[in-house]
């Protein structure tokens, strides 16, 4: 059995001696607490852990599909946005592989599914903070010690439990990342036994059972439905394919991947959006579909492509593209078939589908944190939704008793937006943690963040509105938001300027 992680008390089951406290412990060990724990071992006057009850690092190994690459730059590593000196960055991965020259050569802005998954996993078995196999059972404020308590479970690679243990820490920060989402009508066929109806986040594990099916639908128009489609596209013979796409979108529609378009994935828009009403922050964030939901045009050309060179023998191949077609109940039909009873949006139009598997990228939802965090649910403050209020340096509001900090990651698009779940700000958004406890622990921000990231001005000067979002609220950057508007009110007066003469 693994030693007790440093940090650790003698809770029930457990011999540990107590340990000075952490002063950060991360729960999960996804991409975004990665990049965290991977700044934070530059900063020497920090002591951090991070728990995970996986065995290992895995980066969605169900869609490490051949050729399938990241939708960011390999700029958007663990850390090179916030210090491009690290030694975790990608370029030091290549580097210590002597692949840096291969990578030269390649010219590739965008690299491989798998090989940023390789990358990850030689961060995570490095680093010394990082700890597998450590469930989080739940966390509890102690207002005597002035600490969280954590309590987990060291768990085997097959997840069986070894031993029981309490972690003391004076901040926290939440990364547990999303879960598969199953649209409601398809949740009693999800895992059938014998008719195939899964999520594409295992799509490469029932790949083999999934191509045996006569007939395969894929539900999703994003980039997983997209890459689904072709993979089996590709496996199926000329002429025999029986392959059909449903997507409730009214087109396969190419991601928004202009230069200004991609600003929104900047601090700048984060700002800007967590500054906004709540009722419009949640129109803003479905109205933004195609920023993250769309399907990057090089998928949609080799998708083209393998269907026309199908149709280079005259005939077509059979295979349906229906887009804005939603799925409103399922069944099953004996052990070989399910039935889709769909409906086109425009026409307003119904009919059924028969298939014999289901594959279902439809997506991923935020993991609730409220049965983690239930001991601490009188502390936490809630919007008008019932969700965590998270400040804009990625702090939940808790009750002023409260002196330690948490952190989330990933579990705040509702109050940061688009970028929330996007790898591009993952190393900003760590360092903007770092720099709040840095700043608390030593007076002092470690990383220096720029105070304009993007061409775009987003919004207009003024005054925030009365108890709006972001009265008495940091920015995440040196410069607080009344910089920035002062900032924007000098660049339009000196373009009115410029057009008066």
């Amino acid at each position: 059995m693994n030693p007790t992680p440093s940090g650790a008390d003698g809770a029930p089951g457990t011999a540990a001696p107590a340990e000075e406290p952490f002063d950060l412990l991360g729960v999960g060990i996804g991409p975004f607490n990665l990049s965290l724990a991977a700044l934070a071992d530059g900063v020497p006057e920090l002591t951090a852990a991070f728990y995970d009850q996986r065995p290992d690092f895995r980066w969605h190994p169900g869609l490490l599909i051949d050729g399938a690459t990241l939708q960011v730059p390999f700029l958007a590593d663990l850390v090179t946005l916030a210090d491009p000196t690290s030694r975790w960055s990608f370029l030091n991965w290549l580097r210590g592989r002597d692949r840096l020259f291969p990578f030269y050569f390649a010219e590739r802005f965008h690299v491989h599914r798998a090989e940023y998954d390789a990358y990850c996993r030689w961060v995570a078995q490095a680093l010394p903070t990082t700890h597998f196999g450590q469930q989080v059972d739940s966390v509890r404020w102690n207002p005597a010690r002035a600490l969280f308590e954590v309590d987990h479970t060291h768990v085997d690679a097959h997840g069986e439990a070894e031993a029981l243990a309490r972690t003391y820490a004076r901040h926290l920060v939440i990364g547990v990342g999303t879960r598969p989402h199953v649209p409601e009508p398809l949740r009693p066929l999800a895992d059938s036994p014998a008719v195939p109806v899964v999520h594409s986040s295992r799509y490469l594990q029932e790949r083999e059972r999934l191509l045996a099916a006569e007939h395969i639908t894929v539900v999703g128009s994003g980039q997983s439905g997209a890459e689904v489609f072709l993979d089996l596209l590709r496996q199926r013979p000329p002429g025999r394919e029986r392959i059909t796409w449903l997507a409730r979108t009214p087109a396969f529609a190419p991601m928004e991947y202009s230069k200004l378009g991609l600003e929104h994935f900047t601090p700048d828009y984060t700002r800007y959006f967590h500054q906004l009403a709540e009722p419009v922050r949640d129109r803003l964030v479905p109205q933004q579909w195609q920023l993250h939901k769309g399907i990057d045009t090089e998928t949609i050309s080799e998708i083209h492509d393998e269907l026309y060179r199908r149709s280079l023998e005259g005939g077509w191949p059979d295979a349906v593209l229906a887009p804005g077609v939603s799925v409103r109940t399922a069944g099953r039909l004996g052990t070989q078939s399910v039935e889709l009873h769909v409906e086109h949006a425009e026409q307003g139009t119904r009919t059924r589908l028969v298939t014999n598997a289901v594959v279902l990228a439809t997506g991923y939802e935020e993991r609730p944190l409220d049965r983690l965090l239930d001991p601490l649910a009188p502390y936490v403050g809630r919007d008008a939704s019932g969700r965590p209020q998270i400040d804009a340096r990625y702090r939940m509001r808790l009750d002023p008793s409260v002196s330690g900090r948490i952190y989330v990651q990933n579990a705040e698009r509702h109050t940061h937006g688009v970028g929330a779940p996007d790898l591009g700000l993952a190393a900003w958004r760590s360092a903007v943690v770092l720099n709040d406890l840095t700043a608390l622990l030593t007076g002092t921000e470690h990383y220096r963040l720029p105070d304009r990231t993007a061409f775009t001005t987003f919004g207009l000067p003024g005054p925030a509105p009365a108890g709006g979002p972001g009265a008495g609220q940091g920015t995440g950057q040196g410069t607080g938001a009344g910089a920035g508007a002062a900032d924007t009110a000098q660049e339009l007066s000196r373009t009115a300027e410029l057009r008066r003469g």
